[in-house]
């Protein structure tokens, strides 16, 4: 998360994912880093303990997100 802000910050476009639980722990950091309106994308809690095909699932549900957030940037 950090390292999205920090590269938007200097111009470059970053997408950012968090799990769910972590959600308001991005915002809130994200409002001390000086960008409350930054954009990033959550998934589902947990994935430490995903197969490799599940987390290879979840990656392609979210990838059109990334893409999106990247093309669009933080508007």
């Amino acid at each position: 998360m950090l390292d999205g802000i920090l590269l938007e910050k200097v111009g470059v476009p970053s997408a950012s994912i968090v799990t769910d639980i972590f959600e308001v722990t991005g915002r809130a950091m994200a409002e001390q880093w000086g960008l409350p309106y930054y954009r990033f994308l959550v998934m589902p809690h947990p994935t430490a303990n995903l197969t490799e095909a599940e987390l290879d699932q979840r990656a392609r549900e979210i990838a059109p997100e990334v893409v999106k957030l990247l093309l669009q940037g933080q508007e």
